[in-house]
């Protein structure tokens, strides 16, 4: 997929190996992306990444991952800060947009943007809170245990609740990317709720938190900080959650960034009241 564009812009499908330019123009916005976020994202859809390039320079980018046949989510948007103004982020945009096709598309919209999301078709549905603090540590959780190989099928399963499309080549990837450390918890043989800790440009990132309750949820944030006492810890936290709102507030974070989930349309029921950590701003 190709696409022309004043001053001769091109834009093409990125690879893997452009994601140290994306991920380091999202790092210069201060949206502390994972140190190795690019396998995962890669792994759900290699062909949802694009780059516009000037003279084979990279100038602009956006992601649009296709996440199943009814929902793709869109992220990524930047464009190099001496080249804005020109419309390459526009054309980049139409470009990747294509690549969803019919499906319903959500994004995570920074505050600056939201105005432009909407005219383009993109309806608000929440907030989303990042909120940052010092993690205090702490002893093991109560039914709390590292995720193993053998804990894939039922995490997939127990994701497929909170989102709106099955994601199983990302979690595969996700789960046990390095520096990526995976917990989860169990009621007997049920599963409860999981989350992941990872490593980012400024400082850790929770994604996702998902619990049945705020109890399982507390005890898996227990879990994930406890290697992490003394460092900052962030969590994207969707404002209609009520209990995770609490639980960021018992722990002291404060908010320091948000954005908007926006759609195009509507999306496959899932368990919102169980998500109390967003996975990724750049894939929902």
């Amino acid at each position: 997929m190709t696409s022309p564009a004043p001053q001769d812009l091109v834009v093409t499908q990125a690879t893997l190996a452009d994601w140290p330019v994306i991920s380091g123009w999202a790092a210069a916005e201060g949206w502390n992306p994972g140190l190795s976020d690019g396998p995962a994202f890669f792994a759900q859809d290699p062909e949802g990444f694009f780059l516009g390039r000037i003279d084979g320079e990279p100038v602009s980018a956006v992601s649009v991952v296709n996440h199943g046949p009814d929902y793709a989510f869109l992220g990524c948007y930047l464009v190099r800060p001496d080249l804005r103004g020109h419309g390459h982020g526009l054309t980049t945009w139409k470009t990747a947009l294509a690549h969803a096709g019919n499906r319903t598309v959500g994004l995570d919209g920074v505050v600056a943007q939201q105005d432009n999301y909407r005219r383009s078709g993109f309806e608000f549905a929440h907030r989303t809170v990042r909120f940052t603090g010092v993690a205090s540590g702490g002893g093991p959780a109560a039914g709390v245990r590292p995720a193993g190989p053998a804990d894939l099928p039922a995490v997939t399963a127990y994701d497929a609740l909170c989102t709106p499309a099955d994601r199983p080549r990302f979690l595969a990837e996700w789960l046990t990317g390095p520096g990526h450390r995976a917990f989860v918890r169990h009621d007997g043989d049920r599963l409860t709720g999981y989350g992941v800790i990872r490593p980012g440009h400024d400082t850790l990132r929770i994604g996702p938190l998902f619990a049945d309750t705020a109890d399982d949820a507390r005890a898996l944030f227990a879990a994930l900080t406890a290697g992490a006492a003394g460092l900052e810890v962030a969590v994207d936290v969707p404002e209609p959650n009520t209990a995770a709102l609490a639980l960021v507030h018992e722990a002291g974070f404060s908010p320091s960034f948000e954005t908007a989930r926006m759609y195009t349309g509507p999306v496959r029921a899932h368990a919102q009241e169980r998500v109390f950590g967003v996975t990724t701003l750049e894939l929902g």
